[in-house]
């Protein structure tokens, strides 16, 4: 019996996003995103990011798209895990081993992704809140995880 966290739940103000993490593919993001949401890292940090059809990106405490956590940045953990709808990964910035705490979860299928970015999750529950967070680069109200908890 293991007691690592099995699903991360993401609070938004229009309810739970239930995501199912995948340590068999990427232990180490997961191990991250973990210990960050553990310490309250990700409790109101907004979606900075969403494009309708690709993704909603989140986990930069600046909201900005340009921070990061304090922890050192992660080594890509890239499989042949698909990005589809539902998919959580990694992002980061040109160089593959810059993955921090910022992620994104896809709205649609983008297999321009696959074998590039670390796939860490899926959402198993509650989609339809990712769905409607507000849109934009940044969102002019942009959407936030009210708190994140690891079970």
């Amino acid at each position: 019996m293991t007691d690592a966290p099995t699903t991360l739940t993401l609070t938004t103000e229009t309810g739970d996003v239930v995501i199912r993490l995948r340590p068999d593919l990427a232990p180490a993001h997961v191990a991250q995103i973990a210990c960050l949401a553990a310490e309250g890292f990700y409790d109101g940090v907004v979606f900075h990011r969403v494009i309708p059809g690709f993704m909603a990106q989140g986990g930069d405490p600046t909201g900005t798209g340009m921070g990061g956590s304090k922890r050192p940045n992660i080594k890509a953990e890239f499989s042949s895990e698909p990005h589809v709808r539902g998919t959580c990964s990694m992002a980061r910035s040109s160089n593959p081993d810059s993955a921090n705490s910022q992620f994104f979860i896809c709205f649609a299928d983008s297999a321009f992704l696959n074998r590039q970015y670390t796939v860490w999750g899926e959402v198993t529950d509650g989609m339809d809140h990712i769905d409607a967070l507000p849109k934009g680069e940044p969102p002019r109200s942009p959407g936030k995880i009210i708190k994140a908890v690891v079970a």
